[in-house]
């Protein structure tokens, strides 16, 4: 255990998060989502929910403040690109995290966002049951 460290970030995703340069994205997914096909680096977490690891992983990673969305979701399939109701819970944990200026959150359609995810340094597979439950960060600086 490490002080001011959420416990859901072990010793391999923490490596990840350590490791991504800035722009590099991460995708934190549900139980649905194609993750061992899609990853370049996979991480398995599914004893949690996205939610929790978004709000665990935004307690050290700073999301990119030169992009218009540092946050990306999948939209809902077949509704004219409506978003999942978990993204409002996204949006509440992004703003409370990361600040307002990052709650506005964008979305992709399916296979857009799979192969987004193809490009993301990493993906986090999380036991999140709900549907569209996945969304890409990209990753920012700290300021001197």
């Amino acid at each position: 255990m490490l002080i001011g460290i959420d416990p859901l970030l072990g010793p391999e995703l923490l490596q990840h998060l350590r490791a991504m340069g800035h722009g590099d994205q991460l995708v934190i997914a549900d139980a649905n989502f194609p993750a061992e096909s899609v990853a370049r680096r996979l991480v398995r977490c599914e004893g949690v929910t996205t939610p929790q690891m978004l709000a665990a992983v935004l307690s050290v990673l700073p999301l990119d403040t030169f992009t218009d969305s540092a946050v990306l979701v999948m939209k809902v399939v077949g509704s004219a690109g409506s978003f999942a109701p978990i993204t409002e819970e996204f949006r509440t944990i992004v703003a409370a995290r990361a600040g307002r200026r990052f709650s506005n959150i964008a979305g992709l359609e399916r296979f857009a966002f799979y192969e987004r995810a193809r490009q993301a340094y990493a993906v986090v597979a999380t036991g999140e049951r709900r549907l569209y439950g996945n969304l890409i960060l990209q990753k920012g600086i700290i300021e001197p």
